[in-house]
């Protein structure tokens, strides 16, 4: 197992992709150490963890707050010897509470604290900590939104995460430190139940990836470990994008693909 007797921090790790990965690290022998602000839903993965025969632990804390991320960072030191953090906390545009009528700087507030401002937090007061443990990684999650004008200012936050890993990549090389960033397309989540990840092309307008499906958060969490392991060993301040192809889907294209087909490319997959 990959992570067996290394202390793992997860941020918004009480549900969807969060909650994956908090399950990814402990399949792989890691203790993790998750973070949210629902007691309810921290006690059941808390119990999850039991059931799997795992050790994971639920900290509250609001990841906007300096001062309670300082916090934070001073009980896990006292918890466990940390190795890998993943910033997974983060707050779409459909559950920023962004409105029309806020000012351009509380809308920017609404976005930018708790994509942006937790993961530097986080990494920044945790830093000493992979230091003095000898080195270990960090996975930031951002979003194929980046790509799109149309998310706006979370599109803005979520690109400003890229750019952080960036720069923890520099900072923390030289103690063992390496920094990656995923990025997601459409994945499954409590927020889209009501659209199946295994729902086909006709649940949806247009496709939300080259699968005809969403993504999983297992899948996710699949690459998160990737990036974290030692079989990522030298790769360090990159975004590796999971979205199922969407991002390289040409969509206009799709009527004339679906009518010309394979004679388009090798012809080697028809039927």
């Amino acid at each position: 197992m990959r992570f067996e007797n290394k202390d793992v921090l997860v941020t918004g790790g009480n549900s969807g992709i969060g909650r994956a990965i908090v399950h990814r690290f402990l399949r792989e022998g890691a203790r993790v150490a998750f973070v949210g602000r629902d007691p309810d839903k921290g006690r059941t993965v808390e119990a999850e963890a039991t059931a799997m025969n795992g050790q994971a632990r639920f900290f509250r804390c609001n990841l906007e707050s300096e001062d309670e991320v300082a916090d934070l960072i001073e009980q896990i030191a006292n918890w466990g010897r940390l190795r890998i953090v993943v910033n997974n906390a983060g707050l779409g545009s459909r559950r920023s509470g962004a409105v029309t009528s806020d000012r351009p700087g509380l809308r920017w507030d609404k976005l930018r604290g708790p994509n942006l401002d937790s993961t530097y937090f986080v990494s920044s007061y945790a830093l000493p900590l992979l230091r003095d443990s000898g080195g270990g990684a960090i996975v930031n999650i951002s979003s194929t939104a980046t790509l799109h004008g149309n998310w706006g200012l979370y599109c803005v936050a979520k690109a400003a995460v890229e750019a952080l890993t960036k720069s923890l990549a520099i900072e923390g090389a030289p103690h063992g430190i390496r920094a990656n960033c995923v990025s997601p397309g459409w994945v499954s989540t409590e927020t889209d139940a009501e659209k199946p990840a295994s729902g086909s092309a006709g649940d949806w307008k247009v496709p939300p990836s080259a699968f005809n499906r969403m993504g999983l958060p297992a899948e996710i969490a699949a690459v998160v470990a990737f990036l974290a392991s030692d079989d990522a060993s030298f790769v360090t301040g990159q975004t590796l994008i999971a979205d199922g192809g969407l991002t390289i889907l040409d969509y206009p294209s799709l009527p004339l693909l679906e009518d010309r087909g394979a004679t388009l490319f090798s012809g080697t997959l028809e039927d």
